[in-house]
C-alpha cells in the first residue's frame, strides 16, 4: 500500500497483516502436504488446520468441532440457509431483515422462487430491527431466522442477544451474518443463543477467499454438494490450507486486540463525524451509539456520492459509496431506502470505514480534503441553492 494513500474502506476489505502472511508462507512452499493424507507431511498440515480451528472457536466462545471452514461469508451464508432447508426436506418460512447483505437477501429471494416463504422485516430510521417484530413474524412453519450482527453500510448493531432468546424460546434456528462484526465487536455464540454464524477472514486483516461457519452441535444441516469428507462432509474439497492458517492467526490477533482497537477506532469515528457535521447539509446515517466502532456513513445533500468518491480518489483517499458488492448499481442503496432516505439523499451517501493504519492525522486530512470537493460539486448541482 502506498504511503500517500489514505485508505478508509476497511468494510470492503482490509490489508493483510504481516504476522498473518508470515504464518501462511510455509504452507505455499515446504509444508505443502494434503491434510487428508496419512503420511507425516499430511499429518503436519492437518495439525495446522486443526490449530486454526481451535483459534477460531476460542474467539467465538465455541467448540472446535463446531467450526467449518469455507471460502468466505457468502458461501457460509448459503450453507447455513440452504443447508438447513435441505435437511428439513419440506418448504417452510424464513425470517430475515430488509437491510441484510445481498449474500442473505439474494439467497432468500431465490428460495422464495423455490416455494419457501420469506418475511423481510422492516427497520427503524436508525436501521434497527425490533425484536418484537421478529416474535410476531414467527409462524408454525418458521424454521430459521437470519439477522446480521451489524450492517455493512450504516454500521448499526442489531439486538442479537434478544432475538436469539426469542428464537430459542420458540424452537426456531437462529443464524447470524457476523462478517462485519468479527474483529470489531466481542462475539460469544453461547451468550447470543446462536445456532449458526458466518464470518470472512479478509474483513479482519486476514486473507481473501476463506471464511468459516459456526454450527452449534446437533444443528440439522445438510451439505450443498458432495465430493469428499472434508470439513465433516459439510464443505467437501481439499482445504485451502494457507488461507485457513491465515484466518486462524488473524482471528487470534483480532480477538486479543479487541478492547483497545474498538476504543481507538471509536475515537477516530467520532472525530470524523464531528468534522463532517461542520459541513452544511450533512446527515449521519445509522444509530449514533449502537454502531460499529469503525463505521461512518454520511449523506451529502444535493450531490452524488460517487462524484465525491471520485473526487477523494483523485487526492489519494479511498472510501465507498455503499457496499463494495453492489457499488456498480445505479439503484439507491436498499439499506438507505429501508431507513427512510429519499433517492436523492441516498445517492449522496459515502461510507468511511476505519481500520489498521488510520490515525487522527489522516482523519483531519480527509475532513480538509472533502470540504472543497463538496463545495465544488454543489456549485455544479442544479438542485443546490446556497
Amino acid at each position: 500500500m502506498e504511503n500517500s494513500l489514505i485508505y478508509m474502506d476497511h468494510s470492503a476489505t482490509t490489508p493483510m497483516r504481516e504476522e498473518v502472511l508470515e504464518v501462511m508462507l510455509p504452507f505455499f512452499r515446504e509444508r505443502y502436504g494434503n491434510p487428508s493424507s496419512l503420511h507425516a507431511p499430511g499429518r503436519a498440515v492437518r495439525a495446522a488446520v486443526e490449530e486454526a480451528r481451535e483459534k477460531t472457536a476460542l474467539a467465538l466462545g465455541a467448540d472446535p468441532g463446531e467450526i467449518f471452514f469455507t471460502s468466505g461469508g457468502t458461501e457460509s451464508n448459503n450453507i447455513a440457509l440452504r443447508g438447513v432447508a435441505k435437511r428439513r426436506g419440506t418448504k417452510g418460512h424464513i425470517i430475515t431483515s430488509s437491510i441484510e447483505h445481498h449474500a442473505i437477501l439474494d439467497v432468500c429471494r431465490d428460495m422464495e422462487k423455490q416455494g419457501y416463504s420469506v418475511t423481510f422485516l422492516p427497520v427503524d430510521n436508525q436501521g434497527r430491527v425490533n425484536p418484537a417484530d421478529v416474535e410476531k413474524a414467527i409462524t408454525a412453519d418458521t424454521f430459521i431466522i437470519s439477522i446480521m450482527f451489524a450492517n455493512n453500510e450504516i454500521g448499526t448493531i442489531q439486538p442479537i442477544a434478544e432475538i436469539g432468546a426469542i428464537a430459542k424460546s420458540r424452537g426456531v434456528l437462529f443464524h447470524c451474518d457476523a462478517v462485519q462484526a468479527i474483529g470489531q465487536l466481542p462475539v460469544d455464540v453461547r451468550e447470543l443463543n446462536l445456532d449458526l454464524l458466518s464470518l470472512s477472514a479478509h474483513k479482519f486483516n486476514g486473507p481473501k477467499g476463506v471464511g468459516a461457519l459456526y454450527k452449534k452441535k446437533k444443528t440439522p444441516l445438510s451439505p450443498l454438494y458432495n465430493g469428499g469428507g472434508q470439513e465433516g462432509k459439510l464443505r467437501p474439497g481439499t482445504e485451502n490450507v494457507p488461507a485457513i492458517v491465515g484466518l486462524g492467526r488473524a482471528i487470534e490477533l483480532a480477538a486479543s486486540e479487541l478492547p483497545s482497537k474498538a476504543d481507538r477506532l471509536t475515537k477516530l469515528r467520532e472525530r470524523l463525524i464531528e468534522g463532517l457535521l461542520v459541513i452544511d447539509d450533512v446527515l449521519i446515517n445509522g444509530h449514533r451509539e449502537l454502531r460499529l466502532p469503525n463505521n461512518v456513513n454520511a449523506s451529502f445533500k444535493y450531490i452524488e456520492g460517487e462524484s465525491i468518491l471520485l473526487g477523494l480518489d483523485l487526492q489519494g483517499v479511498a472510501v465507498s459509496s455503499g457496499s463494495a458488492c453492489s457499488s456498480g448499481s445505479l439503484d439507491p442503496s436498499h439499506v438507505l431506502s429501508a431507513i427512510g432516505l429519499d433517492h436523492a439523499t441516498s445517492h449522496g451517501s459515502i461510507r468511511f470505514s476505519l481500520g489498521l493504519g488510520n490515525s487522527e492525522s489522516e482523519v483531519d486530512q480527509v475532513i480538509e480534503i472533502i470540504k472543497p470537493v463538496v463545495e465544488r460539486l454543489r456549485k455544479m448541482s442544479p438542485t443546490y441553492h446556497s
